[in-house]
């Protein structure tokens, strides 16, 4: 191809076979070029120094695009590459992409790292950001990239490039003193970088996989200025104070313990708080017509071959014998579920059958990805299997995001949406998958909700709808999912009986909202920074007696605000009352009952809402009438500000 067509602000130009758009550039100036840091053509991403190998519809990169973060960062871990390399020569280096808010760079170090030689790496990288080094692009064959890389001995980059597939041409990018293979894009030089900060160190695998070397990750961020810098900062030291394992034990939810790695411990009053929500969960649930049921945690290893998970999914399953015969710790509910469901015949008459199930689940995670709540061994799984007819596909899909919605909204969690569609690998026919992607997506747009596609994305059974809930601090987890099933009808042999009398194959969705409740109330301590709203709150109200003397009528409080039905304790230390308020700020209660001599006398209640202000003197109905109609409303306020 002699030349390719690119349309740029409406101007269809010509690029020359081999050309960068800064080449196109220099023909053809456009305002504020100093701020061009690459371009997107057809949703594919160059810098200003790349090829322009492809014809399409062409978008500048500014300083300002949402793309250019991605750059930025990549641009940034090359620069912290090469500072490192400059300190420490010994250094053999992995790879170092950008990541959401961030970068990192996987290095073999000859001698250990610490934390201290952080800042010291972030003097050498200032100053080449300040010499201005450009980023220069350039090719060579597959034998001269490994000959490069041999010579100076990064036996990390001659794996990758076997690893490229038949890439006949290895891409590398220069900077100063510094080459690294790489695809880019980069910034046009190192100057583009405004602010930047060096975080933590990690451990890291070789390829995520413990029989390979243990590499040292350092982790950063960069911004085009240092007010983006500041602001990530302070939510990283805000995310800090509200991690939920420093709040586990602070708020005495849970624990763990060496014991049992990767098994939370729950305590008193996380026991309370994970019943409130089940109890919230069941209530929901029954309202949106579903039947609850309980399956066995050790099923016969036969079930899981029949299901498919013997063969795939083996190494993450805990396998035991009874009776000399392999029986299978239960990673998934859905098999019980099946079995469930063939105990009768099946009508047409009796669909769409919704049937949930808080299992508990066990799954064999390695332990350097365990993580508090987060990543766990065991965990109970809010499941549901609906079964139906194919026609009721788009119907039963929006109720689960309906439903979902809702539960959603009661925590105060936004959301957004992906449909991942039929992967390489799948089962079934090219009509079923697309009759089953077909009811997803008409779902979603029957609802006005927007959603991304993520093509190929797709379980190997089926399609599936995944939310991706947001905290208040803008985190994103993935928690509720949607997926049609087409394996586990066939490998069970499901069946109905339809209008016409005659047997057919059930459609069978496979649907979560809280995901994991271990993980969902990790979730929740972060997103409210421990301060739980009233009806979610373990203790809802503490009464403190300023004297021994005012212990009685506390007593009596106390007592009368449990007969309401509301979750009250009594301090009655003999500790001052400053030091008494402290503690139930740190413990986060929502309400604090204070009991002096006028309280006594005028039979009233000091009240203080806990995180806020004096709410002033009230009688105990008043009081008791204020807390029922916070709990019976579940209102919810988040902010960064309110832990």
């Amino acid at each position: 191809m002699d030349s390719v067509k690119i349309v740029l602000n409406g101007s269809e130009l010509d690029i020359q076979n081999g050309e960068s758009f800064a080449d196109l550039l220099k023909r053809h100036p456009v305002k504020n070029g100093e701020n061009i840091i690459g371009v997107s053509i057809e949703g594919e991403l160059f810098d200003m120094h790349a090829p322009i190998p492809t014809d399409g519809k062409a978008e500048l990169v500014r300083v300002t695009s949402k793309e250019a973060q991605d750059i930025l960062r990549h641009s940034t871990s090359h620069v912290m590459a090469q500072a490192v390399q400059h300190l420490y020569p010994d250094v053999r280096l992995a790879i170092g992409p950008a990541i959401k808010n961030g970068f990192y760079y996987d290095f073999d170090f000859k001698d250990p790292l610490s934390s201290e030689e952080l800042e010291k790496i972030e003097g050498e990288m200032e100053r080449i950001v300040k010499e201005d080094q450009k980023f220069t692009r350039f090719v060579k064959s597959r034998d001269d990239a490994v000959e490069f890389f041999k010579e100076r001995g990064e036996d990390y980059k001659v794996e990758l490039i076997r690893g490229l597939g038949d890439n006949e041409e290895i891409s590398f990018y220069q900077n100063g003193d510094f080459i690294d293979l790489c695809k880019g894009p980069h910034l046009p030089s190192t100057g583009f970088i405004k602010a930047f900060k060096l975080l933590n160190l990690a451990g890291a695998y070789w390829h995520g996989d413990e029989r390979n070397p243990m590499l040292t990750r350092i982790y950063g961020t960069s911004f085009f200025e240092d007010k983006g810098l500041r602001s990530h900062l302070a939510q990283i030291e805000e995310a800090r104070k509200r991690d939920h394992r420093k709040l586990g034990r602070e708020l005495d939810l849970f624990s763990m313990h060496e014991e049992g790695p990767g098994f939370a411990f729950w305590l008193p009053k996380g026991v309370v708080l994970k019943n409130l929500l089940v109890d919230f969960w069941r209530d929901e649930h029954r309202k949106a017509g579903y039947v609850e049921v309980q399956t066995p945690i050790i099923l016969k290893k036969d079930l899981w071959v029949r299901s498919g998970h013997w063969d795939n999914y083996r190494e993450n399953m805990y396998i035991t014998e009874i009776d000399e015969y392999p029986f299978v710790i239960k990673p998934m509910n859905c098999p019980g579920g099946m079995l469930i469901y063939k105990e009768t015949i099946r009508s047409y008459r009796d669909f769409p059958m919704r049937v949930g199930e808080l299992g508990l689940v066990h799954r064999h995670e390695k332990s350097g990805v365990l993580h508090g709540l987060f990543r766990v061994r065991g965990f109970t799984q809010d499941d549901a299997h609906i079964f139906m007819t194919p026609d009721q596909i788009e119907e039963e899909v929006s109720r689960v995001i309906l439903l979902t919605d809702r539960i959603y909204s009661v925590f105060g969690f936004d959301y957004f949406l992906e449909l991942s569609t039929k992967p390489e690998k799948s089962i079934g026919t090219d009509a079923q998958w697309e009759a089953a992607t077909e009811g997803l997506e008409n779902a979603l747009k029957t609802l006005g909700k927007e959603y991304k596609v993520n093509p190929g994305e797709g379980a190997f059974y089926g399609p599936k709808i995944d939310f991706h809930l947001e905290d208040c601090l803008g985190r994103l987890y993935q928690c509720a999912t949607i997926q049609l099933d087409m394996s586990l009808p066939e490998r069970f042999d499901l069946s109905f009986i339809n209008r016409k009398g005659r047997e057919e194959r059930p459609v069978v969705i496979h649907r979560t909202v809280l995901g994991s409740l271990e993980r969902f109330i990790g979730i929740l301590i972060e997103h409210f920074g421990g301060r739980f709203p009233l009806w979610l709150a373990p203790v809802q109200v503490v009464v403190l007696p300023i004297t021994k003397d005012h212990i009685p009528r506390a007593k009596e409080v106390c007592e009368q605000l449990m007969d309401r039905g509301f979750r009250a304790e009594i301090d009655d230390r003999n500790e001052k009352l400053g030091y008494k308020m402290r503690e139930a700020e740190v413990k986060k209660i929502p309400y604090i009952v204070v009991i002096g001599n006028r309280e006594v006398e005028e039979g009233t209640l000091s009240v203080r809402k806990g995180g806020g202000k004096d709410q002033g003197s009230f009688g105990f109905e008043n009081f008791a009438d204020l807390l029922e109609e916070e709990e019976k409303v579940k209102s919810v306020k988040t902010s960064i500000k309110n832990s």
